[in-house]
C-alpha cells in the first residue's frame, strides 16, 4: 500500500485516524497504531510480516542485553550489528554478491534470486538505531515490546523512511501531544507532498522513463539531456513528496519527525548538498559509522578513507548493484575534492557554483537510474557527443508536451525555497490571517485534484520501493 492510492487515502488513513480520535488513553493509542502500521505492511508483503517481527523481537532482546556489565554490553552490540547487517545481507545482497563474486577465474557460484521485502533497508537501520542508542545510553532500553515495536513498524515512516533515530521519538511514543493546529498543518504537509509526488514526480517519470527505456544509439544531445534533467526532478518529488507525506502523517498522529530534505538543487557545492538531500541518511551514515570509525580526528589519511567507507555504503544502501557504489563514490569523490581544497567552489562566481552542483548531481544519477554501468557509461557520451537526426528529433518533440513543460517549470520553481520565503512574509505582514485562509484553501484544491488523478490514473510508480 502506497500513500498515493485511493485505498490508502479513502479507507486506510480515515479508519486509523478516526478511531485514534476516538480512543481516550495513549496505551490504547499506540496498540491502535500499531496494529494498523502492521496491517499497512501486510497489505503489500504479507510473508515479508514474518521477517519483520523477527527483526523486532531480535534487537528487543539486544536491547536488554544493554543493561549488562560493560563487556557483555559490547558483546551484544557487536552480535546486534553483525545479526542485522547478515539479515539485510541475505535478502538485498546475495545475488549480487554471487554475480560478482562469479566474475573472478575459476568461480561459479549459484544466483540466488531472493524478493526483496519492501522497506527493509530503512527498518533495519532504525532497529540498529535503537540497539546503538541503547548502548550509548541505558536510559533509552525499552522494557516494553510493543513500544519498540511501534517505532519500528509506524506506517508513515516505515516503507520510505525518513529514517528515525531512536533517540528522536522515544520519548514521544509515550509523551506527545496533538493539537488542531498540529493536525491541519500535517494534512496541508501530507496534501503538498501528495501533489508533489502525484503531479511533478509523475510527469517527470514519464519522461525519464521514455528515454532511459530507448537504446542509447537512439538519443540525441538534447533527448538524453531531457532523460536526464527529468530523472533529477522525478526523484526528488518522489522521495521529497514521500517525506512530506511521512511528516506530514507523522504530525497527523503528534509525532513530530525531523526533515529530510532542505532544497538540495540550490547547493553550490557537493558538500552543500549532501546536507540538504536524503537528511536522515546522510546523518544516520555520519552518526553511526562515521564517528565510530574514527570521523577526522585521527589524521587526513584515515579521514579520508573514513568518509570513502561512509560513501560507499551510502551507494550500496541504496541498491545491490554497482551502478549505485559508482553514485556514492562519485558524490565522496567530489567531496573529498572540497574539502581537501581541490576543487574551491567557495572562490567562483555565485552562477557557476551553482551549476557545478547541478552537473555532478545530474550526471551522478545516471548511474543511480542507468540498468548497469556500461549503459550508463553511453548514455552520458550520447549527453556530450551530438548524433542528431530527425528521428531523434522527433522522439524529443514527443516528449515536450504541455503538461510536460509546465510541469518542468513547477519542478524549477519548487526545487527552490519559494513558498516558504513567501510564507515568511506574509506572516510578517498584517495580512497573515489572509494567507493562512488562502494556503488551506489552495490545500483543499489540491487534494481535489489529487483525488481526481487518483481516480483516473494508472501510472504512479514509486523510485524508493527498489530500496
Amino acid at each position: 500500500m502506497v500513500f498515493s492510492s485511493p485505498v490508502f487515502l479513502f479507507v486506510f488513513l480515515t479508519v486509523v485516524y478516526i478511531l485514534y480520535r476516538i480512543i481516550p488513553t495513549m496505551t490504547a493509542k499506540n496498540v491502535l497504531l500499531l496494529v494498523f502500521s502492521i496491517a499497512f505492511y501486510a497489505y503489500g508483503e504479507p510473508k515479508a510480516v514474518v521477517l519483520m517481527i523477527i527483526s523486532i523481537v531480535m534487537n528487543y532482546l539486544f536491547g536488554l542485553a544493554m543493561k549488562k556489565e560493560n563487556k557483555a554490553r559490547k558483546a551484544a552490540l557487536a552480535a546486534a550489528v553483525v545479526a542485522n547487517l547478515v539479515m539485510l545481507g541475505i535478502f538485498k545482497y546475495a545475488g549480487f554478491s554471487a554475480e560478482t563474486l562469479n566474475m573472478l577465474p575459476f568461480v561459479k557460484l549459484p544466483v540466488p534470486h531472493i524478493a526483496l521485502p519492501i522497506g527493509i533497508s530503512f527498518y533495519t537501520f532504525q532497529a540498529m538505531s535503537y540497539v546503538i542508542d541503547s548502548y550509548k545510553d541505558p536510559h533509552y532500553i525499552q522494557k516494553n515490546p510493543y513500544k519498540l515495536a511501534l517505532y519500528i513498524t509506524f506506517f508513515p515512516q516505515l516503507i520510505a523512511g525518513p529514517i528515525v533515530k531512536y533517540y528522536d521519538i522515544a520519548d514521544q511514543i509515550d509523551n506527545r501531544k496533538g493539537s488542531p493546529e498540529m493536525t491541519a498543518q500535517g494534512i496541508r504537509r501530507f496534501v503538498t507532498g501528495l501533489s508533489k509526488k502525484l503531479f511533478i514526480a509523475n510527469t517527470m517519470a514519464l519522461a525519464a522513463d521514455y528515454v532511459y527505456g530507448l537504446d542509447t544509439d537512439e538519443l540525441s544531445v538534447p533527448l538524453a539531456w531531457l532523460g536526464a534533467v527529468s530523472y533529477l526532478f522525478q526523484i526528488y518529488f518522489d522521495f521529497s513528496g514521500y517525506s512530506d507525506m511521512a511528516i506530514g502523517l507523522g504530525a497527523m498522529f503528534g509525532f513530530k519527525f525531523r526533515e529530510n530534505f532542505n532544497y538540495p538543487y540550490i547547493s553550490q557545492s557537493m558538500q552543500e548538498f549532501w546536507r540538504r538531500w536524503h537528511i536522515s541518511v546522510s546523518t544516520w551514515f555520519k552518526e553511526y559509522l562515521y564517528i565510530p570509525l574514527g570521523g577526522n580526528r585521527k589524521g587526513e589519511l584515515r579521514t579520508a578513507l573514513n568518509k570513502l567507507a561512509v560513501f560507499f555504503c551510502t551507494g550500496l544502501w541504496h541498491g545491490a548493484s554497482l551502478n549505485f557504489i559508482v553514485w556514492g563514490l562519485i558524490n565522496g569523490g567530489f567531496m573529498m575534492l572540497e574539502s581537501y581544497g581541490i576543487l574551491k567552489p567557495e572562490k567562483w562566481l555565485r552562477p557557476l557554483r551553482h551549476i557545478y552542483a547541478v552537473i555532478i548531481t545530474i550526471l551522478a544519477f545516471v548511474f543511480f537510474r542507468a540498468d548497469d554501468l556500461p549503459t550508463a557509461c553511453r548514455f552520458i557520451c550520447r549527453m556530450f557527443v551530438p548524433s542528431d537526426s530527425i528521428a531523434k528529433t522527433a522522439r524529443l518533440m514527443s516528449q515536450l508536451t504541455p503538461m510536460y513543460l509546465i510541469m518542468l517549470v513547477a519542478a524549477v520553481v519548487f526545487s527552490a525555497p519559494v513558498i516558504p520565503a513567501l510564507a515568511k512574509k506574509a506572516k510578517s505582514s498584517k495580512h497573515a490571517g489572509v494567507f493562512e485562509v488562502c494556503s488551506y484553501t489552495v490545500t483543499a484544491v489540491l487534494f481535489l485534484l489529487c483525488a481526481v488523478t487518483l481516480s483516473a490514473a494508472s501510472y504512479n510508480p514509486f523510485i524508493y520501493f527498489r530500496f
